[in-house]
């Protein structure tokens, strides 16, 4: 496979703790599982939400996330705590870290895209 200079692999050994992605992913999944801590009010998918939370964060540790997995713990974390107003703002920092992974899987709309808009 042909990559553009300064491309890095995104599964496998390719990835590192140093790659600029990997550290803002980190960050993201660290307010938001702060500001979830801090959140007083208990809602159903609070559990769903804590344990996406860990895994986002023990992926990038590794060194070797998967896209496909990166989002899916995105939706189920988006799907637990995404009618939570006070948690949307480091959600949209997590998804804003792990698009940087990759664009969406084809057949998606891009992200300011709205259906029926």
């Amino acid at each position: 496979m042909l990559r553009s200079v300064g491309q890095r692999r995104v599964t496998g050994e390719g990835v590192d703790r140093g790659d600029p992605r990997v550290v803002e992913l980190r960050a993201a999944v660290s307010r938001l599982r702060r500001e979830l801590a801090g959140h007083r009010a208990d809602f159903t998918d609070r559990g769903i939400a804590d344990d996406e939370l860990a895994a986002l964060d023990a992926m990038v540790a590794g060194g070797a996330p998967e896209v496909r997995r990166l989002r899916r713990s995105l939706l189920l974390i988006a799907g637990a705590v995404g009618s939570v107003s006070a948690l949307a703002d480091g959600l949209a920092e997590v998804r804003r870290a792990v698009e940087l992974f990759g664009p969406p899987a084809p057949g998606h709309p891009p992200r300011d895209v709205h259906p029926g808009a």
